[in-house]
């Protein structure tokens, strides 16, 4: 038994090894997991959630369905992975904030843009958008290949064939290895514009397409500062960063005050993080121009923003905050994906469209001949039914008397197995019914379609005007004055930076500056009499410093191993307590004290 088991051992090299198995493994991330196809803008998860939905006729008319029918049916069927990964895949394609179109239409908690996690798959319920069925329309008209399932039980679409521009509509991100992808949204009549002009002009150049698809269109909205030179070189090489900041408005108040209004903010940005982020920076007083922040939101965003004084221009207050948080980010474009011969490449924006035309194409030839091929056989069939009504009374006589009915009818009719099976399929009382007129319309009918078809598949300008009449369709169903097709951000040209000096807004008014001997510091408000100060200290501290300053000054600080250091006089901590100590302020050894303190005007 040994000595057949170490018979079964094949050596091999272990840097051979290991580089064979982690390259297939590298393999199957790229191509099965992590990257979208060009053709369709779909991951394999999602598509095998979308197939087994259609499946499951969950269609828009339909009603709801748990998520966890959904789930269990792709698991079992489609995608023997963790539930996990199949959920979330799901609830991303629900999510109006996540993808520009959602595929998938949610009912329950599918998580929100403050970062909340959905609720699990057994509360939840789903069916397919619209957008959706675009994708996968004319799957039963042999349009694509079919693949064996994991276990071979049933098939499944390679690629999906609908003519919907999932990729570029709804973009996509992941993570393989060694390479990852972050594709942008974009707004599909844009698209569908790119596509008619690539149909009409396929070497047409990156500048020519970004006048028809103008940038991404991100769900969440936002305002895009780039130059348009900018987004042709990133749009043509398939990689490059957007700016993208958030929507605001001034709001007018009483007394001259106002307050400004964030309704969107950046896409990707987590909304209760952003606050947070602020929020923490206000405390900090890293923020001098801010006073307050609340979010007010709802369905939709509203963050409110208090600026110090009114005194303070809002585009300043602004600027500075574009400078130091998630207000302004920058979205890394990466267009990875797998091409038409199944290859990870990044691809500039020329030549998505093009393999998209080319996918679309080969979809209307194989949809032709599938018709084609159903109308033979229809007309076929009409031709024996034909011969069934001339001859009525006999072809019934034959059902009915003879034993092998088949066999009679077509030596005496000279009809075809197919025409043969069709009468025999079809009820007496049905055959009763044949009439000559109806028959023959039919017939004139499917060959006119017929030759029809024959010319399409015969003229390439023919297939293109069918392909721009498909995207001239989409293009109406999410028109731009439609709610879910409006443009959501704004272009805005690329301006100068404004340079924020936060000390000319700064109010200037008096303080009286209290320093003890311990190094706590603090600023009460006013210039109080020095000689007749009030003030509490710690038990062992006492007064060392004490003078007169505003809150637009400096305050300098000598300690006694030489170091000076310089502290904003409006960011003292109040003197209602006992302050704070300068060495969480400033780099103060334990072991010195500070020996002088003045005014730096």
């Amino acid at each position: 038994m040994v000595k057949e088991i170490i018979e079964r051992i094949d050596s091999q090299q272990l840097s051979d090894a290991l580089s064979e198995r982690y390259l297939s493994y590298a393999v199957s991330t790229i191509v099965s997991r992590a990257l979208p196809d060009v053709r369709d803008g779909l991951k394999p998860v999602h598509r095998r959630i979308l197939y087994s939905m259609l499946r499951q006729k969950l269609s828009p008319s339909a009603a709801f369905r748990k998520c966890a029918t959904v789930v269990g049916d792709v698991l079992g069927h489609y995608h023997p992975h963790g539930d996990s990964s199949v959920y979330d895949a799901m609830v991303r394609l629900a999510q109006d904030f996540s993808v520009r179109y959602p595929l998938i239409d949610g009912q329950g908690n599918f998580g929100n843009i403050d970062g909340d996690p959905q609720a699990a798959y057994r509360y939840t319920e789903s069916k397919m958008t619209d957008a959706a069925m675009l994708i996968m329309e004319g799957l039963d008209e042999d349009s694509v290949d079919m693949m064996p399932n994991f276990d071979g039980t049933t098939m499944e679409p390679v690629v999906m064939p609908g003519a919907f521009p999932n990729l570029l509509a709804n973009g996509g991100m992941g993570i393989a290895v060694g390479m990852a992808t972050n594709i942008p949204t974009h707004n599909v009549a844009e698209v569908c514009d790119a596509l008619t002009l690539v149909v009409d002009r396929p070497d047409a150049t990156t500048a020519q397409i970004m006048k028809k698809m103008v940038g991404p269109d991100f769900p969440t909205g936002g305002v895009l500062i780039d130059s348009f030179e900018t987004i042709v070189k990133n749009y043509d090489t398939g990689r490059g960063a957007f700016r993208v900041r958030a929507r605001w408005a001034v709001e007018e108040l009483e007394r001259g005050t106002y307050q400004v209004v964030i309704t969107e903010i950046p896409y990707g940005i987590v909304k209760s993080k952003l606050v947070e982020q602020i929020g923490a920076l206000i405390d900090g007083k890293k923020l001098p121009l801010v006073d307050d922040i609340i979010d007010e939101s709802t369905t939709d965003v509203r963050i409110v923003i208090t600026p110090k004084s009114k005194n303070i221009p809002a585009d300043k207050m602004m600027a500075h905050l574009f400078a130091m948080t998630d207000l302004e980010s920058r979205f890394n474009m990466n267009f990875n994906v797998i091409d038409s011969k199944g290859a990870p490449r990044v691809m500039p924006i020329g030549d998505v469209l093009r393999e998209f035309v080319a996918h679309q194409k080969d979809v209307l030839l194989r949809r032709t001949t599938w018709r084609l091929n159903n109308i033979a056989r229809r007309l076929e069939i009409l031709g024996g039914l034909l011969v069934v009504y001339l001859n009525l009374d006999r072809v019934i006589e034959i059902i009915r008397t003879e034993d092998d009915a088949k066999a009679v009818l077509t030596a005496e009719f000279n009809l075809t197995e197919i025409q043969v099976e069709a009468i025999l399929n079809t009820r007496l009382r049905s055959l009763r019914k044949l009439e000559e007129m109806e028959i023959k319309r039919e017939d004139a009918a499917l060959r006119e379609e017929q030759r029809q078809l024959q010319e399409l598949m015969a003229s390439p300008d023919m297939q293109n005007d069918q392909l721009k009449a498909w995207f001239a369709d989409i293009k109406k169903r999410y028109d731009k004055k439609t709610a879910l097709g409006r443009r959501r951000p704004t272009w805005a040209e690329q301006t100068e930076e404004v340079i924020v000096n936060a000390d000319e807004f700064i109010e200037k008014e008096p303080l009286t500056i209290i320093l003890s001997t311990m190094g706590w510091i603090r600023a009460a408000k006013g210039h109080l009499d020095l000689n007749a100060l009030d003030m509490k200290f710690k038990e062992g501290d006492e007064l060392q410093f004490a003078f007169h300053a505003m809150s637009t000054d400096k305050i300098n600080l000598f300690a006694s191993g030489g170091k000076m250091f310089t502290l904003a006089a409006n960011e003292l901590p109040s003197a209602r307590g006992f302050g704070e100590s300068v060495r969480m302020m400033a780099d103060i050894g334990a072991d010195e004290t500070i020996v002088r303190a003045f005014v730096c005007s």
